[in-house]
């Protein structure tokens, strides 16, 4: 291509992408309101007049190379051109706002805008008889569907997990797990503003019973004290170390409930399963919850927030 040719070229989809970025987002954002306001019945006098405005002006971008280009030679060959470069440039328009709308991001809304005449470019370009110019073409829509693809749903999920992990960490204080309690696991973690808790359940859900409850919010009294009046069905107790120790008696069984202080949070494991031994091994077993405990409930979809 001599330079001429390639600067009538470049010019000719300079103009497609300059025609298509101002005028298909005001077409765009016409037939959305049209329709929200009226419906199908408004929408399409808007599109009866805004298609064939975009293919004539679309038929004049090629004016530059009617000489280059064998579809562009005459008027009506141009229109058809221009008919082709819409057909094709608006599924690529599509793509993209499909791809938007699954979070991947395209940049600023200046950025958005630059790029809706992109496909219609690109489109033109595989009209050009020059095999540069088309595996320019050909390369840099690769790369877009590598991007709307693969790379940036894939950045966007991480963006969305990185948000999902900010959220759960708003108040790392009351983020506290212990060992897992023998032949049981974690069935269900909720989050709130003043709340952590975990439900421990058996492994063998349906042919083993138990269940262990953990609960970490912030401190409501000075120091652990026993409730007043105590029923007659319970015992309760504070341990000179700050522990307190609370036994209520159930048909046939007993729930224990122990009560620890740590920092500013307090700290309750409760079961009518677990022996007050292990019930106390898990609290002496507490520790911040890891970055990989996280990522691990929030990937079984274990943990969930709460107000």
């Amino acid at each position: 291509m001599t330079g001429s040719r390639g600067a009538l070229t470049a010019l000719h989809l300079l103009l497609v992408w300059a025609t298509t970025a101002a005028l298909i987002p005001v077409i765009g954002f016409a037939v959305v309101a049209s329709g929200w306001g009226g419906g199908i019945s408004a929408v399409i006098p808007v599109l009866a007049v805004g298609v064939p405005l975009m293919w004539g002006l679309l038929a004049m971008t090629a004016l530059p190379v009617r000489t280059i280009v064998p579809i562009c030679g005459s008027l009506r060959q141009r229109l058809g051109w221009a008919v082709l470069v819409f057909v094709l440039g608006t599924i690529g328009v599509l793509a993209g706002l499909g791809a938007y709308l699954q979070d991947v991001d395209l940049g600023s809304a200046g950025t958005r805008l630059a790029l809706t005449g992109v496909p219609y470019a690109l489109a033109a370009a595989f009209f050009v008889p020059d095999r540069r110019v088309r595996l320019g073409a050909l390369a840099l829509l690769v790369c877009g569907v590598g991007y709307g693809v693969l790379v940036g749903p894939a950045l966007a999920e991480q963006k969305q997990e990185e948000a999902e992990i900010a959220r759960y960490r708003q108040n790392p204080e009351l983020l506290y797990l212990g060992d897992l309690p023998q032949d049981m696991e974690i069935s269900r973690v909720r989050v709130g503003p003043n709340l952590f808790s975990v439900d421990y359940t058996p492994v063998r859900a349906g042919y083993d019973l138990g269940h262990v409850g953990l609960w970490v919010n912030h401190s409501i009294t000075p120091v652990l004290q026993c409730p007043e009046p105590v029923q007659k069905e319970v015992t309760c107790a504070v341990a000179g170390h700050g522990e307190m120790r609370t036994v209520t008696g159930l048909p046939g069984a007993r729930a224990v409930t122990l009560v620890r202080r740590r920092g500013e949070v307090e700290v309750t494991v409760t079961s009518a399963s677990l022996d007050e031994s292990r019930l106390r091994h898990l609290l002496d077993t507490l520790h911040p919850l890891s970055d990989a405990e996280l990522e691990a409930l929030m990937r079984d979809k274990k943990i969930e927030p709460t107000q």
